[in-house]
């Protein structure tokens, strides 16, 4: 009676018992197989890292020291000097101007997971087109002003209109010329209930700084905003486009969709109203800086490095899409009296806002906007003053003056500034243009126009994602 019931209970006993073997195998073989996969794993990461090492020692080789297309395979060893897998690497190269390299690397083990673990990160450097507007003097922007991106400057900022942004001054204090004031917070604002003065406590203002303001900070390199103009002129000789003076009054550019360009030799500028120069005459440069005629000297293609490097005053106004240009005007050598700028009085759009279009606009002088300029003004693009200013001249209103032109509706920017010297499209009396909305182009960091300045040589990492 007792041995059926003991076989019975063995049986079973034996069932779990093998069940349980069983269980114990299988959650072993997948311990095994996760270590394998981990090493996977970590062999990609290394493949990155060793592209991020390689890229330090040679900036321009995407190809990996083999100068020849991709993927490129590079076996893994250990510690100890054993073979344990490899990993294998594709290589993106950045745009015309970008310095975003794309790197996909895929690791394998040799033995225990027959699947591979990949890995892609971007890698760039950064450029100096962290800021919507970045100065090298003292700023106002005054009510009616938006800016949607941080601010940057070497001196004070008086800031009635509204920041999105984080505000930031080198200086602690300073005196705000506008007011005759001796002693102002590097950043204040005038908007009731106005700013207290030092040493009282610096007051929370989010109806103004909606992100907050922070002074002092370290002083920015301003010459570093400024590219090397010179090895641009080198540049575009050799892959882009160049030209010397007009011989006339300047040039024209009118950028097209098809990735081509108008080029007009500017004859003759709008002649200025009776008056109207009377209160301006402290204004260097001062003008309407609008085209009355021109003759069309040709249509031109993009070039293939995007540098366009004209050695006198330029006018700019367009379209492009899918197109990354550096539009310099400058003459050497470089004299004061001879320095050239660039106007926009016609608005200069993308097509598309995902990076893939970027303009910078680089002016040995000022950018300009002119007297006889859109009333609603749109500037794609990046606007850099090497030793000017960006904005627009005083056009003194009234009918017996600059009339009905010396007032204007709205300008929005979509990009950044950077203005050596004080920078301004409005003036206090209500000339100028009555809205700037000021938007940062945040795609201007890590893929900026041809030939943009960096703050570093080194790549960093700026995304990472395992590829499921």
């Amino acid at each position: 009676m007792a041995l059926p019931i003991v076989l019975v209970f063995g049986t079973v006993a034996l069932i779990i018992l093998g069940g349980i073997v069983s269980w114990a195998m299988l959650n072993l073989q997948a311990a095994r197989q996760a270590v394998k996969r981990e090493k996977a794993f970590e062999i990609a990461e290394s493949g990155n890292e060793y592209y991020r090492w390689h890229l330090a020692h040679a900036p321009a080789d995407y190809q990996d020291g083999a100068n020849s297309p991709g993927p490129y395979v590079h076996k893994f060893y250990d510690k100890t000097g054993d073979l344990v897998g490899s990993f294998t690497l594709t290589i993106t190269p950045p745009l015309t101007g970008s310095t975003i390299v794309t790197v996909q690397s895929s690791g394998k083990v040799l033995s225990g997971f027959t699947g591979a673990r990949t890995i892609i990160t971007k890698l760039a450097k950064p450029s100096l087109a962290k800021f919507a507007v970045a100065a090298n003097d003292n700023m106002r922007f005054g009510a009616g002003t938006e800016v949607f991106g941080p601010i940057n400057s070497n001196k004070g900022i008086h800031f009635d209109g509204i920041a999105h942004n984080l505000v930031t001054s080198a200086l602690a204090t300073y005196s705000d010329p506008d007011y005759s004031e001796p002693n102002v917070f590097g950043v204040y604002t005038r908007v009731s209930p106005r700013d207290p003065y030092p040493p009282a406590a610096v007051p929370s203002r989010p109806d103004v700084f909606m992100a907050g303001r922070q002074f002092p900070v370290p002083a920015m390199d301003f010459t570093g905003l400024t590219a090397d103009i010179s090895q641009m002129k080198t540049d575009a000789i050799a892959n882009g486009f160049y030209r010397a003076g007009s011989g006339a009054l300047g040039y024209n550019i009118i950028l097209k969709t098809n990735d081509t360009f108008d080029l007009y030799q500017v004859t003759a500028l709008k002649a200025v109203p009776g008056g109207c120069p009377s209160q301006s005459s402290t204004q260097s440069g001062w003008g309407t800086w609008s085209v009355n005629t021109q003759t069309l000297l040709g249509n031109y293609a993009f070039p293939s490095n995007g540098i366009i490097f004209l050695e006198d005053n330029i006018f700019v106004q367009g379209q492009i899409n899918t197109a990354r240009l550096t539009i310099v005007a400058a003459t050497f050598p470089d004299d004061p009296s001879t320095r050239k700028s660039i106007t926009v009085n016609n608005n200069l759009v993308y097509t598309n806002f995902d990076g893939r279009d970027v303009i910078s606009l680089i002016a040995q002088k000022n950018i300009n906007v002119g007297l006889y300029s859109q009333d609603n003004l749109t500037i794609d693009g990046a606007l850099v003053a090497e030793n000017g200013r960006a904005g627009r001249y005083y056009y003194y209103p009234g009918s017996s003056y600059c009339g009905s032109d010396s007032t204007r509706t709205s300008l929005t920017l979509y990009g950044m500034i950077a203005s050596n010297q004080r920078y301004g499209f409005a003036y206090t009396d209500g000339t100028g243009y009555q809205t700037r909305d000021i938007v940062y182009d945040a795609n201007l960091l890590y893929s900026p126009p041809p030939s943009f300045p960096q703050t570093s040589d080194q790549y960093s990492i700026i995304s990472w994602q395992e590829a499921r």
